[in-house]
C-alpha cells in the first residue's frame, strides 16, 4: 500500500462527465488498497471566467479580492468530486487550501506556500478517506484567501506529496507525458519516459506548459518522486521525473526545445556606464513585483552603454511605467521595447560533455535567415529571443537538427 498524491488539471474536471471518469479512476487506486491524496484544479475556463467578471467591474481589480473570487473555482470542483467519489462508493471529505491550513505568504495572486498542516489529512486517511484538497490556494497568517498564480495546483499537490511523504505525486493532465517539444508545433515530437528535474526544471522556466516551474522546484527539493499522465488513457506510465541522470546522458543529445511566446524585451538606452546602474534600473522593476529573465548590457562607449531585458509579456506595460519613472533619475535618453519576441531553448543534461551544441543550434537558425536578438546559456540549455513571426519555423528546425524526431 502507498500514498499517492493525485492531480487533476481543468481539462480533466472540465465537466460533470470527466469529473465523475476521475472518481472512478481514483476508486480503482484505492481498490488496490492505496491511500489517496487528489487535488483538482478549477474546470477549465472557469479561472478564465471568473477573473474576466471581476474585470467588468474594475480594469485593475485589488488582488485580494480577485484572489477570493479566483479561488472559488477549485471549490465547486472539490465538492463535485467529493460527490462523485460518494456515488462510486467511496469515503471522500473535500477541503479548500485555508480548510487544510495550506499556509502561504501575503503576496496575492503570486503567493508562495511557507507551511502546510497535515493533522487533518492524515487523521481523515487513517479513517479510510480519500481527502480532496483544492489547488491553487491557501491562506496567510491574517486568514486572507490567496492564490499561487497560474498553475498552482501542480505546486499544492507537490507541496502535499512532500508534507505526507507521499511515494509519488501523479499529474494527471491532458498529456500522456513530457514531450520533446509541442506536439501541435512539431507532429513528430515524441513523448520521454524520463526526464531530470534539472531538465525539466529548465523546460518548465523557459515555457513548456506541463509542469508549473514551483512544482519542479518543490519536488526537486524534497526528492518528490514525480509522475506526468493522460486523464484520457488508462494506459501507459507516461513521464517520470527523476533525481538520476541515466545512461542518456552519455549520448550527445538534447532532450528537448522549450519554447515562450509571452515575452517582451525593454531596452534602456543612453544608459551612463557606471557601477550600480543595472541595480538602479532593475531594483525599482523587481520592487514592483515584476520577474526578469534575459539581461544583456552592451560595451559602453563614450561613457554610455545600452541596458536590454526580457519580461512576461503580461508586465510590459506596467515594467514601462517604471523605467519612465526611472529615466530622468539615471539619465537614460531612450526607452525602447518590443512586444513581439519570443524565446526559443534548447535544453539537454548532455550539453555538459558534448561540445558543440552552440554552434550546431545557431548554423541551424542562420541558415533559416533567423536573426538572434538575445543570447543566454546555462550549463544545461541555450536560449535565444526571436522575432515572434519564426517561432514554430525555429522549433521545429531545432527539433530535427538535434534528431528529437528519432526514436531513443
Amino acid at each position: 500500500m502507498a500514498l499517492i498524491v493525485q492531480k487533476f488539471g481543468g481539462t480533466s474536471v472540465g465537466s460533470t462527465e470527466r469529473i465523475k471518469n476521475v472518481a472512478k479512476r481514483v476508486a480503482r487506486w484505492r481498490a488496490q488498497g492505496h491511500d489517496i491524496i487528489v487535488v483538482p484544479s478549477a474546470m477549465s475556463g472557469e479561472t478564465n471566467r471568473l477573473i474576466g467578471l471581476a474585470r467588468e467591474i474594475a480594469a485593475e481589480p485589488d488582488l485580494r479580492e480577485l484572489d477570493v473570487i479566483a479561488s472559488t473555482g477549485e471549490q465547486v470542483t472539490i465538492g463535485l468530486l467529493a460527490l462523485a467519489m460518494h456515488a462510486e462508493g467511496l469515503k471522500a471529505k473535500s477541503y479548500t487550501g485555508a480548510q487544510v491550513r495550506v499556509l502561504t505568504d501575503s503576496t496575492f495572486s503570486k503567493a508562495r506556500i511557507l507551511q502546510i498542516d497535515d493533522a487533518r489529512i492524515r487523521a481523515d486517511l487513517e479513517q479510510g478517506f480519500v481527502v480532496v484538497v483544492a489547488g491553487f490556494q491557501g491562506a496567510d497568517a491574517d486568514g486572507n484567501i490567496t492564490t499561487l498564480g497560474r498553475g498552482g495546483s501542480d505546486t499544492s499537490a507537490v507541496a502535499l506529496a512532500a508534507a505526507l511523504g507521499a511515494d509519488e505525486c501523479q499529474i494527471y493532465t491532458d498529456v500522456d507525458g513530457v514531450y520533446t517539444t509541442d506536439p501541435r508545433v512539431v507532429p513528430e515530437a515524441r513523448k520521454l519516459d524520463t526526464i531530470t528535474f534539472e531538465e525539466m526544471l529548465e523546460m518548465a522556466s523557459l515555457g513548456s506548459k506541463v509542469l508549473q516551474i514551483r512544482s519542479v522546484e518543490f519536488a526537486g527539493k524534497y526528492k518528490v518522486k514525480l509522475r506526468v499522465l493522460s486523464s484520457f488513457e488508462d494506459e501507459g506510465e507516461g513521464t517520470l521525473i527523476t533525481v538520476e541522470e541515466d545512461k542518456r546522458m552519455e549520448q550527445p543529445i538534447i532532450s528537448g526545445i522549450a519554447f515562450s511566446r509571452d515575452e517582451a524585451k525593454l531596452t534602456v538606452l543612453g544608459v551612463p556606464d557606471r557601477p550600480g546602474i543595472a541595480y538602479q534600473i532593475l531594483g525599482p522593476v523587481a520592487d514592483a513585483n515584476i520577474d526578469i529573465d534575459m539581461i544583456i548590457q552592451n560595451v559602453g562607449r563614450d561613457g554610455t552603454t545600452d541596458f536590454s531585458f526580457t519580461v512576461n509579456r503580461a508586465d510590459y506595460n506596467k515594467t514601462l511605467g517604471v523605467l519612465e519613472t526611472v529615466k530622468g533619475h539615471i539619465g537614460a535618453r531612450e526607452i525602447v521595447g518590443d512586444k513581439h519576441i519570443c524565446k526559443v531553448s534548447a535544453v539537454g543534461v548532455g550539453m555538459r560533455s558534448h561540445p558543440g551544441v552552440a554552434s550546431s543550434m545557431f548554423r541551424a537558425l542562420a541558415e533559416e535567415g533567423i536573426n538572434l536578438k538575445m543570447i543566454s546559456t546555462s550549463e544545461i540549455k541555450i536560449s535565444v529571443v526571436i522575432d515572434e513571426k519564426y517561432l514554430e519555423l525555429a522549433v521545429r528546425t531545432l527539433h530535427k537538427t538535434f534528431d528529437l524526431d528519432k526514436a531513443e
